[in-house]
């Protein structure tokens, strides 16, 4: 297992280096260089001269990024100008509350995805196995902002059940008002619901058809046994690789959940930077959101280890 932990800690940390050259090339390859991409087109060579002078862009590329990465180790992600504020503040500000919706989201739709996919394969191709497939293929083919808006003309417009927005200001404020998360919450994880039980369905069903279940149920073993203590562990590897896997994707769709809710969250501050062109926020919501796909996807291999021992050994 020490192997296993050291290889994979390895690949990883290769994988991160990439990601900061990438990252790290993205602006300094724009036409222009940073000094135009941060100070805007109108600005007079007098002037961006003094920006790469007094921001080290006018070193060598390689000193640059030996610089850059320095910067990183001591938490810079770099500085919004058009903002005035640093990038590391900012994030500091709207990442908790990304990490609260989409934690909340995905711990929702695992426990219920993972009992919804076993009741389906349980019950397969009968009335409701059918019901939920259905439910699921709506729910995965609908696009996010989409779902968002009729959740709100139903249940903030013509119910009044919940607030059309997510609430403001600190993650103090947003928690003192859980009402309005309802919405968001419920956007994220019925998309996330509807993928990962269809993924739990067809594992369970794999593992109900082999021999080693065939033998239990044979052996007089009970049903529910059957499927509790022999089948389960087995299917959930696959769904547990397909958790850490769907980091990017669900990050992807907290951005979209976030500009319909307008929550205060890093999606939201990305789509503004986007929209106003700052490329210091932008970029640095690229690498967090690189550096949490990288460990997702670590922490998925390590419970697919644990899961199933045969893959240490590959």
């Amino acid at each position: 297992m020490a192997g296993y932990l050291l290889r994979r800690a390895g690949q990883a940390i290769v994988v991160l280096f990439v990601v900061t050259v990438l990252v790290f090339l993205l602006v300094r390859l724009l036409p222009g260089g940073p000094a135009e991409a941060i100070l805007g087109r109108r600005a007079t060579p007098a002037a961006k001269a003094e920006f790469n002078h007094l921001n080290g862009y006018d070193r060598a590329l390689p000193v640059q990024y030996a610089v850059y990465v320095g910067h990183l180790f001591q938490g810079d992600l770099g500085y919004s100008y058009k903002r005035s504020q640093s990038v590391t503040a900012l994030l500091g500000q709207t990442l908790p509350k990304t990490l609260l919706l989409v934690g909340v989201s995905t711990l929702l739709a695992a426990l219920l995805a993972v009992p919804l996919g076993i009741l389906q394969a349980v019950r397969r191709n009968r009335p409701v196995d059918y019901v939920f497939t259905g439910a699921a293929f709506i729910f995965y083919a609908m696009p996010s902002f989409w779902l968002g808006l009729v959740l709100v003309e139903l249940f903030a417009v013509r119910l009044g059940w919940f607030p059309p927005q997510a609430p403001q200001g600190s993650m103090g404020e947003v928690l003192s008002h859980p009402s309005g998360l309802v919405l968001p919450v419920a956007t994220l994880a019925l998309v996330t619901i509807a993928q990962f039980s269809r993924y739990m369905r067809s594992s369970m069903l794999e593992q109900l058809s082999q021999d080693y279940v065939r033998t239990a149920r044979a052996r007089g073993v009970p049903e529910w046994r059957v499927v509790v203590r022999h089948a389960l562990s087995n299917a959930l590897v696959p769904v547990v690789t397909l958790l850490g896997l769907s980091l990017p994707w669900i990050l992807g769709g907290a951005l979209v959940v976030e500009s319909v809710f307008n929550f205060p969250g890093t999606g939201l501050l990305f789509w503004n930077a986007a929209q106003g062109q700052d490329y210091a926020i932008m970029l640095g919501v690229t690498l967090v959101a690189a550096i949490g796909t990288v460990v997702g996807s670590l922490f998925s291999d390590l419970m697919y280890a644990a899961l199933d021992p045969r893959v240490r050994y590959d």
